[in-house]
């Protein structure tokens, strides 16, 4: 069985790696080699036919799991959203499949289609939507399992494709969501209507049980919400104990979720594995003290089959109640083995037991084997069985306690620094304080204040006490929050420096009184010591990042590093800086910036400072900001952008060439021609890349006027994303690039890079680059030429999406 789990697991991975899927003729070799082999090796009974079956097994399980995820992602994918109804406003009917998450602008919601009213247009079932509100325009008050009737406007799942960045396009796979959009009512609300024709409907959908029992139970999640806001209003953690009761994450504030991670307890503030086994543990013994007192219940049913299935039954309730999610699933499923064996009166392994939680995620959802939770969520438990069963002699359960905080700091380690490049070094006192108080009292005095009807009288008091108790368990993670190299951070490890690190982490957990089990702190050190290869002296590396409809270029040598703009701001918590740029320069290696150049006042450019600044340190910020702007008070050291300033970093020349040195006061700071245009050259003249901003036709005369031997480029990022109002003729022809690379939001509104502009760099001979179609512009450049890779290429996987323009 653990042989079969893990190879299984291995061929879904695998399959998770692919470009592209399968040719489905081979999976008949699965029904036919490996069988015929095995019954030929039945009779014999010595260690190499032994050996053999374990080995057939393995490749046979290996083969079902990549084929069974392969069929799986062929059903999904076969349903997409025409290309020629995109941004179009379709009429449909269906049902708020989910608890609605508040944003600054509106809700986001899945949503199931279950009739299409406009003529010849196809959705597919499921899709995720957002809606808007303004001063002009009523919200929307959706609530989870009503029926609308709504206006959309829909695009198939497309997101930013980075090095080490998040991949929205799997996460949508994984959730069936095969196409996004929002609510559109503009039309309507010219002709007077608030809401448009967007309206609830009162009568019921014609539900399935399961869908049925679906939105039932989101429904019961969001009157679980409600209760929780009326009752604690504006408390500071009434998010976390939404979260802790319901599983809605979203509740939480950036700022506290800043600390849960800091301090290593993230795991805990959502409904985790914990959570649910002890709620489990609680129901299986009040059942069983319970049952044992009635003869003719105990005559009828075991107390312990009865307390077996009272348990499977409470964990599986919570877990649906907190969104169902893998670590959810996990234990549900490890509960229901151990369930399972009560009743069958049989003894399954500890491996069985996991091995039956690990199918039982898997097969239903290949795609979770992506996901950190899994990976973080079995890991756990594997450890603590590691570290607890087996073990001669019994210890004190301080002592066990104390044990089980030692292994997931060493165990989980590797995993940690290979998904988020960061370990909290204060996780284990953290952990150690917090796991007992939020387990045993927060949790339970949450639920109970779930639970408890309005009418009752004391209602609102286990609600209450619970966020005193959170309280002083935030008071204590701040303090530790605050303590100096709280989190270390690093570069992204080579995959196999972490899996030597594991191997390292499970040798020094061995039992007490095993020889030299210090050697296995030195399989942890390749894990530190492989660093990223910097550039080499007088060489360039340039990333180009896809932030969508904005900007940002990271600039690196063979000691400094370089950023020019930040990307935008995509909602109030969430920018380019947390969501992109931070991740992919740590991951990279780059611990801290050098300079910060911030081309002009827009948004799209300059969305992702703060979050940027505060992260990593910045020796200095460069822009055609004005002196009193806001994100230049937070700066060591400013510095006017303007023609004629240069430097030199190991070899590699810098050198702007706008704005003048005496700019026209009465432009606005944000105009687009203030933008500081940045050359970075390698030797003399030989190959060179122009960052152009935002500049138009009026900074481009001027280049040309003032620059036009400077122009000559291998490398342009083309300005305004190939604006209309930029890259005019005499600029291409000035600049003749080899590479034009145009950064663009995937079916951006302004309808950058325009095919005028397109067709004129084509026309000069550049081979054109586009973030919306190729992902990030990774490029190596020194004294013999240029290296590209465009990202979204070279890292395609077989759900990756090929816009078409």
């Amino acid at each position: 069985m653990v042989v079969f789990a893990i190879s299984f697991a291995l061929g879904v991975w695998l399959l998770q790696q692919q470009a592209m899927l399968p040719n489905f003729a081979w999976a008949w070799l699965l029904l036919i080699f490996p069988f015929t082999i095995f019954s030929s090796l039945l009779r014999r009974d010595n260690l190499l036919a032994r050996s053999l079956r374990l080995l057939l097994l393995a490749a046979f399980a290996c083969g079902a799991g990549f084929y069974h995820a392969a069929w799986q992602a062929e059903q999904r994918l076969a349903v997409s959203l025409p290309d020629e109804w995109q941004g179009r406003d379709i009429e449909v009917i269906g049902v708020v499949a989910e608890l609605p998450r508040h944003y600054e602008r509106g809700l986001r919601f899945g949503f199931d289609v279950e009739q299409t009213i406009t003529p010849q247009a196809s959705v597919p079932q499921h899709i995720y939507l957002s809606t808007y509100s303004d001063d002009k325009t009523a919200p929307l008050e959706l609530r989870a399992g009503e029926r609308w009737r709504l206006t959309l406007r829909l695009k198939q799942p497309h997101g930013t494709a980075n090095p080490h960045g998040f991949d929205f396009e799997m996460w949508a796979l994984e959730r069936n969501i095969r196409a996004v959009g929002y609510v559109h009512n503009s039309e309507k609300l010219l002709a007077g209507h608030p809401k448009g024709d967007n309206r609830r409907i009162d009568e019921p959908a014609p539900n399935t049980l399961f869908r049925g029992l679906g939105y039932r139970i989101e429904t019961w999640r969001e009157a679980v919400r409600d209760k929780f806001d009326a009752t604690l209003g504006d408390a500071p953690y009434a998010g976390v104990l939404s979260a802790l009761a319901i599983g809605d994450q979203n509740s939480i504030s950036p700022p506290q979720w800043q600390i849960f991670t800091r301090t290593g307890v993230n795991h805990l503030m959502s409904i985790s594995g914990l959570h649910i086994t002890m709620l489990a543990s609680l129901a299986f013994a009040a059942v069983y003290w319970l049952w044992r007192r009635s003869t003719r219940l105990t005559l009828r049913l075991p107390a312990r089959k009865a307390a077996a299935l009272a348990a499977l039954l409470a964990a599986l309730g919570y877990a649906l109640l907190s969104g169902f999610a893998v670590p959810a699933q996990r234990t549900v499923y490890m509960v229901g083995a151990v369930g399972a064996a009560l009743w069958l009166n049989r003894n399954f392994s500890l491996g069985q037991i996991v091995s039956i939680a690990l199918l039982g995620v898997l097969i239903p959802d290949p795609w979770a084997v992506m996901s950190a939770g899994f990976w973080l969520s079995f890991g756990a438990v594997v450890l603590i069985l590691y570290v607890t069963a087996h073990r001669i002699g019994s210890n004190h359960w301080l002592a066990e306690y104390a044990s089980v905080q030692w292994a997931m700091a060493i165990g989980l380690t590797p995993l940690l620094l290979g998904l988020f490049q960061q370990a909290s070094l204060v996780s284990p006192l953290a952990n150690a304080i917090a796991i007992p108080l939020v387990s045993l009292v927060v949790v339970p005095l949450a639920l109970l204040g779930a639970a408890l009807p309005p009418s009752f009288s004391y209602g609102e008091t286990p609600l209450w006490l619970a966020h005193i108790v959170m309280d002083g368990v935030m008071h204590f993670l701040e303090w530790l929050n605050a303590l100096p190299q709280a989190v270390w951070t690093q570069h992204a490890p080579p995959a196999w420096s972490i899996a030597v690190a594991m191997l390292g982490a499970l040798w020094i957990l061995l039992p007490r009184g095993f020889p030299a089990r210090w050697l296995g702190f030195l399989l942890l050190l390749p894990m530190f010591l492989n660093t990223p290869e910097p550039p080499a002296q007088g060489a360039l590396r340039l990333i180009v990042f896809d932030v969508g409809q904005g900007l940002s270029v990271a600039a690196q040598t063979r000691q400094h590093a370089l950023l020019y703009d930040t990307g935008p701001d995509f909602s109030g918590e969430a920018d380019s800086g947390n969501r992109i740029l931070i991740p992919t320069l740590r991951a990279l290696g780059i611990a801290e910036l050098d300079g910060l150049i911030l081309s002009h006042d827009d948004a799209d450019h300059t969305g992702g400072t703060a979050s940027i600044m505060q992260a990593m340190p910045v020796g200095w910020v460069s822009s055609s900001l004005p002196a009193t702007h806001a994100l230049l008070q937070s700066a060591n050291h400013t510095r006017r952008c303007r023609d004629g300033a240069s430097w030199n970093w190991d070899g590699v020349q810098f050198e702007m060439l706008h704005p003048a040195s005496s700019n026209d006061s009465a432009k606005k700071p944000h105009d687009n021609d203030q933008s500081c245009v940045l050359r970075i050259g390698i030797g003399i003249g030989e190959h060179s890349v122009l960052l152009a901003g935002d500049i138009e036709k009026a900074s481009e005369t001027r280049l040309i006027r003032e620059h036009a031997d400077r122009l000559y480029t291998s490398l342009l990022v083309a300005p305004h994303h190939g604006s209309k109002s930029s890259s005019s003729f005499e600029f291409v022809a000035a600049t003749l690039p080899d590479y034009a690379v145009f950064t663009a939001g995937n079916r951006n509104r302004f309808g950058h890079p325009r095919e005028e502009v397109l067709q004129r760099y084509a026309d000069s001979g550049a081979e054109l680059l586009r973030s919306d179609e190729d992902g990030a512009i990774l490029v190596e450049m020194n004294a013999q030429g240029l290296q590209v890779e465009r990202y979204r290429k070279t890292h395609r996987r077989y759900w990756t999406h090929a816009p078409r323009h």
